[in-house]
């Protein structure tokens, strides 16, 4: 069965095109390899724009919302405050495993990521890291268990 997954980028200079993202691809072409259904990355500027990309990924049906970037301590990174509001529930062992896998492969600074993951309806939305480090640090922690999570949301998989 396959099931509606989105992505959303936040990264000011690539919605401005000033480079390319190279993230969103990685994670779109992974989520197909697992088996979802998923559009190109929606590329936003970070903050408001995040959470109206999440919402109309959401609103279109996805059972899962990756981002990346915006999950840092610069001024400029706002994701993890544009995707607590939508949040019905938070599932803080994801955002959690995610930054306990970039410590332990050796990265400290992946401690210092804001990621959150959480519930929306019948949604589930993570927040990944901007760098393809990171990014592929996360997916790597998601791969056992994303499909069964998405599942468990709706209580078809118990």
């Amino acid at each position: 069965m396959s099931l509606r997954a989105g992505v959303v980028v936040a990264s000011n200079r690539a919605a401005a095109g000033v480079y390319a993202d190279e993230t969103g691809p990685l994670i779109v072409d992974w989520l197909r390899d697992q088996g979802f259904e998923c559009d190109d990355p929606a590329v936003v500027p970070d903050g408001d724009p995040v959470r109206a990309a999440i919402s109309a990924a959401v609103e279109a049906g996805a059972r899962v919302v990756l981002t990346t970037g915006g999950t840092g301590l610069t001024p400029t990174d706002r994701t993890p405050e544009a995707t607590a509001p939508l949040l019905d529930r938070e599932v803080p062992g994801i955002a959690e495993a995610i930054r306990a896998a970039g410590v332990e492969k050796g990265i400290p600074t992946a401690m210092l990521s804001r990621g959150l993951a959480g519930i929306v309806g019948t949604c589930l939305v993570i927040n990944l890291p901007g760098s393809r480090g990171g990014v592929k640090d996360g997916l790597g922690v998601l791969e056992p268990v994303l499909r069964h999570a998405v599942e468990q949301v709706v209580g078809s998989d118990h």
